[in-house]
């Protein structure tokens, strides 16, 4: 199985192994069961009637509620795993992953890149936010028990706290070409002081959030997503993680893919109070430009004290 690397790996692995011990004890009392009946009522001649066996009520039950109570326990452990391994606490760190073929993409929050590599801090808990800029890909680490499926077109999002300082696999694991087998990389779990130290010696360029600001003032957003509330688009300060009203009386929540959405397809949901006039920046900005507006909006809160850009979505915002 590998090293244990991660706060949720010594979990997923004794569920595993709880489920495979009762899918071996239960196939061998079967595969058992079978041989005997098969010999011990064998038809022994031509003329043998078998003697009516009558059911038991009791038997019925005993083997039915037994898998059940087990069936049961083993999908509620599971599902308390899946919940707690797909709910990220508030305070992770946020590092951004592109995928295409054949190559992995990273970017640190105070904007360091990465190609095939991943460094992460120990006893904190990390989250990437993931896309694809071609087919599907899937981050896979095996040593920390955990994969997720990149899509393109839309953010996922893997989290998880490294426990064991190491070197370990990152692997594409899903089908996405003849180059597939050569999408692998490494994750550089290391202490704390350690990783601010790697930080320090790599050049960093402007930091997504920083990025993003830069080119929400230069593709214009901010003509229209003004601070004061008055430009034809809504202030987007503090939208980041909120619920938005939109036209109809529906509501959405303001994560990365509804950003993203609103950038690349203004007229898709239309916030209420506001016209569908923003134009579309499809086929504009990249999926690392994308992530960094996504990055300004997520930073700016409540507050646009950081030059008055609202964000990039759009008027249907």
């Amino acid at each position: 199985m590998g090293p244990q690397a991660s706060s949720i790996a010594f979990e997923v692995d004794l569920l595993f192994w709880t489920i495979t011990a009762l899918a071996v004890f239960f196939t061998t009392i079967v595969a058992i069961g079978i041989m005997w009946f098969a010999i011990r009522y064998r038809r022994r001649s031509e003329d043998e009637v078998p003697v009516q066996i009558e059911g038991s009520i009791r038997l019925e039950l005993t083997w039915t509620i037994i898998p059940l109570i087990l069936g049961l326990g083993v999908f509620v452990w599971g599902a308390l795993i899946f919940v707690r391994m797909n709910r990220p606490p508030t305070d992770t760190l946020d590092i951004y992953v592109i995928g295409r073929q054949w190559m992995w993409k990273v970017q640190h929050p105070t904007g360091q890149w990465e190609n095939d590599e991943l460094h992460v801090p120990i006893g904190r808990p990390v989250k990437l936010i993931m896309t694809s800029q071609d087919v599907i890909h899937d981050v896979g680490i095996p040593a920390f028990r955990v994969k997720q499926d990149v899509l393109p077109g839309r953010y996922t999002e893997m989290w998880f706290t490294p426990t064991r300082a190491g070197v370990y696999a990152l692997n594409c694991s899903e089908y996405c070409g003849t180059g597939h087998s050569k999408m692998v990389g490494k994750v550089y779990a290391m202490p704390e002081a350690e990783y601010e130290a790697w930080l320090a010696g790599v050049t960093a360029g402007e930091s997504p959030a920083a990025a993003g600001l830069r080119l929400f003032s230069n593709q214009g957003c901010v003509g229209c997503h003004q601070a004061d509330g008055q430009g034809r688009g809504p202030n987007l300060a503090g939208v980041f993680g909120s619920q938005v009203e939109l036209q109809g009386g529906a509501t959405v929540l303001a994560d990365e893919n509804y950003i993203r959405e609103s950038i690349l397809n203004p007229r898709a949901k239309i916030v209420a109070g506001h016209q569908p006039i923003m134009p579309t920046f499809a086929g504009q900005l990249s999926d690392e430009q994308i992530l960094q507006l996504i990055a300004y909006i997520q930073s700016i809160g409540g507050d646009q004290s950081s030059g008055g850009a609202s964000a990039p979505a759009d008027s249907s915002q």
